[in-house]
C-alpha cells in the first residue's frame, strides 16, 4: 500500500529525475562548439597532445585542422583527436595539392574537407575565379562520391570588384550548390564591408559552418588581404553582433562553429579561453 509519504517522496524522486534528465537532454542537444587549430599553430606543432587535451579542458567539443598538423599519420592524429576527448568534422587542404588529400581526410574521418584560399595569383582576374570555381566543382563530386562535403572559406581578397560582380560572385555563381558548399567567416565578411547576417540570408543553407571571429572597432574595411586588414580579437571584445549572427546561422540549420583568431596580443590558449565564454553561451 502506498501512502502519502510514499507518493510525496515518489513524486519529488520522479520530478528531480525528470530535471535532470531534461537538463543532459538540452546538454547533448547543444550545437558544438570547436576552435580552428591554426589559432595555436604555435602550441599545437610543438605539443599536439598536451594541446588539445586543454583545448578540451576549456570545454571546446571540436576542432578543425590545418595544413602543419599533417606531418602525423591520418590515423595517429585522428587518435590524437579522439584521446583528448575531441571530434574533427572539418579540415583545411591548400588550393595547391589538395588533390592528393583525400584519402588523407578520408582517414581522419573528416565530415567535410575545406579549401580554406586560393593562391595568392588567382585573386587577380576575373578569369582566375572563373578556373577556380570549376576546380571546386570537381573537388565537390570528388568528395561527395567518398561520402564527405567539399567547403569553401572566404576571407576578404574574394570580394574585389571586375566590373559588376566580386569574385566572391563568380565563385558561388559558377559552383553547384549541391557540391560545393560554404564556411563563412564572420570577421572577413566584416573586413570585406559586408554584414554577416545578411551575407546567411543570401547563402542560406549553403552555408553549413561558420568561422567565429571578432573585429576590433573602429577600422575600415578593405578588399586587401594584408597586414591593415589585421584587427583581430577575442569574441564579446570586438564589433561583431554574435547573438544576431548565431541566431541566423540556427534558424538554417548550421551544423558547426569553430572559433577562430588568426593573431593574439595575448597567450592564443587564453584567447580561445575567453572567446568560449563568450560564444557558448549564445550556442545554448
Amino acid at each position: 500500500m502506498t501512502t502519502r509519504r510514499d507518493f510525496l517522496r515518489i513524486s519529488i524522486t520522479t520530478a528531480a529525475s525528470l530535471a535532470v534528465s531534461s537538463r543532459l537532454d538540452a546538454f547533448t542537444r547543444r550545437a558544438p562548439l570547436g576552435v580552428q587549430l591554426y589559432t595555436v599553430r604555435k602550441q599545437a606543432e610543438s605539443d599536439l597532445p598536451g594541446t588539445l587535451k586543454t583545448i578540451r579542458k576549456i570545454g571546446y567539443d571540436e576542432v578543425e585542422t590545418y595544413w602543419n598538423v599533417y606531418s602525423h599519420p591520418a590515423a595517429e592524429l585522428r587518435k590524437m583527436i579522439e584521446d583528448a576527448g575531441l571530434r574533427v568534422p572539418s579540415g583545411h587542404f591548400d588550393y595547391e595539392g589538395l588533390e592528393a588529400k583525400f584519402d588523407y581526410a578520408n582517414e581522419l574521418g573528416l565530415e567535410y574537407i575545406v579549401c580554406p584560399m586560393l593562391p595568392v595569383k588567382m585573386w587577380g582576374a576575373a578569369d582566375d575565379f572563373r578556373k577556380a570555381a570549376e576546380q571546386l566543382n570537381k573537388w565537390g563530386a570528388e568528395a561527395k562520391a567518398r561520402g564527405m562535403t567539399f567547403g569553401f572559406h572566404n576571407h576578404n581578397y574574394e570580394f574585389r570588384r571586375f566590373g559588376k560582380e566580386t569574385g566572391f560572385d563568380i565563385l558561388t555563381k559558377r559552383t553547384d550548390p549541391k557540391l560545393v558548399k560554404l564556411e563563412m567567416d564572420c570577421y572577413w565578411i566584416t573586413q570585406a564591408g559586408y554584414n554577416p547576417v545578411e551575407m546567411l540570408q543570401k547563402y542560406g543553407e549553403r552555408i553549413r559552418m561558420l568561422h567565429l571571429k571578432d573585429r576590433k572597432r573602429g577600422f575600415e574595411p578593405s578588399q586587401e588581404l594584408d597586414q591593415k586588414a589585421q584587427h583581430f580579437t577575442e569574441i564579446g571584445n570586438g564589433s561583431l553582433d554574435f547573438k544576431s549572427i548565431i541566431k541566423k546561422a540556427q534558424e538554417l540549420g548550421v551544423t558547426h562553429y569553430f572559433v577562430e583568431q588568426d593573431e593574439s596580443e595575448r597567450d592564443p590558449l587564453e584567447s580561445i579561453a575567453i572567446s568560449y565564454r563568450n560564444a557558448r553561451p549564445l550556442l545554448a
